[in-house]
């Protein structure tokens, strides 16, 4: 029987974690993943969803918090939601990596319209329970724990690896994008159209995804029947990640900020009614600040990422974000704490999309779906615990000291990861062009 061939190393080109000669930024070099016709479908579909997933996610969170008053309730539904990325999401990953990933993804996309139509529905007829949010919450986390890593691996299937790194970048001020919106919008349509009204626009916003998906052309794909079981595929792909120390370096990272780092976002609500006096205005306003610095953060990574080390954007955005974190857990000023959180979503979003690229350029293609699975279940899945935790903590520590002490571990074991750990390899100055 002949030996099963080896997962074949990325391109140097693409996989090595040194830069090309910086050169100015342009325009074209911002949105060089729009020169894509696939992508350009993609993005518009995805923008148009992801507004209508915040929209939900803005006004879930302050159903939850009138109907308990309880920063507990809150962290339970936001485990809820994340647990079965825990369970699931290197299984989502195998999958990805053996059937078309569109096709995978229209299934997810019709199952999360019908689950927001649900709860439209429940709120709609006066029923709606705290539980009822968990359990749908709970579903939807199984639908996205096979959508994220299809979708995840996905992008480069419509950017190619070249411009991959753009492809991220723009990902993820697509989806800062719609942070930006989505809570904005909500705070208001709240007051207008009720709960139940928010929760049935974001299900009809599903159809420009599904439309999306359903006109983009791609190559066929012969499909392969020689796939490994399930353990062996998933030890295949561990086996991988731990024989690579920045792979390794980056999935730490990234789980100690998915446990400890994402507190200040469960806590939301608890800021803008208890701490600051506000309403759902004020929370939605509070979380559009957030994601617009992350949509700006997005945006300058797609222009000037290349011009920098990648580990130097991984450190400062983390360190940045951290810093920011504790302050705003201080502020007690809707006009401090508006700027602060701008800040903390720029160099957030910095840290996660730079952790993403550095992931998926070091993965093989034959193993970029359940590499993507371990990420998922590294800022996913371990998210419901820091969810659970975090309410837990918030309750006895109370909202401010439990997002100084996340955002103090994430330092922590950052400083660690950078000097003594696995630091990730430093790359060679970046050479200036002349004039």
């Amino acid at each position: 029987m002949p030996d099963k061939p080896r997962p074949q190393i990325p391109d140097p080109s693409t996989a090595d974690v040194r830069r090309l000669p910086a050169r100015r930024a342009s325009f074209v070099e911002t949105f060089s993943a729009f020169g894509h016709r696939n992508y350009r479908i993609f993005f518009i579909g995805q923008v148009i969803s992801l507004i209508g997933t915040w929209l939900q996610s803005t006004a879930e969170g302050w159903l939850v918090y009138q109907l308990s008053g309880s920063s507990v309730a809150l962290g339970f539904i936001r485990f809820a939601n994340m647990l079965p990325f825990a369970l699931l999401a290197l299984w989502g990953g195998t999958v990805a990596d053996r059937h078309p990933k569109r096709s995978i993804l229209l299934c997810t996309q019709v199952a999360s319209m019908l689950l927001a139509l649900l709860l439209a529905l429940l709120v709609g007829i006066g029923v709606i329970q705290v539980w009822h949010v968990a359990a749908i919450g709970f579903l939807l986390g199984t639908v996205n724990a096979f959508d994220v890593p299809a979708r995840q691996a996905f992008v480069v299937d419509l950017v190619g690896r070249d411009d991959l790194d753009n492809g991220i970048a723009l990902n993820s001020s697509m989806f800062n994008l719609a942070r930006v919106v989505g809570p904005a919008v909500a705070g208001v349509l709240i007051g207008i159209l009720g709960m139940a009204g928010c929760f049935l626009l974001n299900g009809l916003s599903y159809l420009a995804v599904i439309a999306g998906y359903g006109m983009l052309r791609l190559p066929k794909i012969e499909k392969r029947h020689d796939h490994p079981p399930f353990r062996s595929a998933i030890r295949e792909a561990g086996g991988y990640i731990l024989g690579n120390g920045p792979l390794r370096g980056i999935m730490m990272l990234v789980s100690t900020f998915s446990v400890f780092g994402i507190s200040f976002i469960v806590l939301m609500p608890v800021f803008a009614k208890d701490i600051l006096g506000g309403d759902a205005k004020t929370f939605g306003m509070l979380m559009s600040f957030n994601g617009g610095g992350a949509l700006i953060g997005g945006l300058a990574l797609a222009t000037f990422g290349k011009r920098f080390p990648r580990r130097n954007i991984l450190y400062t955005g983390l360190f940045g974000c951290c810093a920011f974190n504790i302050a705003f857990a201080l502020s007690r000023s809707i006009w401090l704490s508006c700027p602060l959180l701008l800040c903390s979503g720029f160099f957030m979003i910095n840290f996660l999309a730079t952790a993403n690229t550095s992931t998926q350029l070091r993965s093989p293609d034959a193993l970029r779906g359940r590499i993507m699975g371990f990420y998922s279940l590294a800022f996913l899945g371990l998210s419901s615990v820091g969810s659970l935790l975090t309410g837990f903590l918030a309750s006895h520590l109370g909202a401010t000291r439990t997002v100084i002490l996340g955002a103090s571990v994430c330092a922590i074991v950052g400083t660690l990861l950078l000097r003594r750990i696995i630091p990730l390899p430093a790359e060679p100055a970046v050479a200036e062009k002349p004039d």
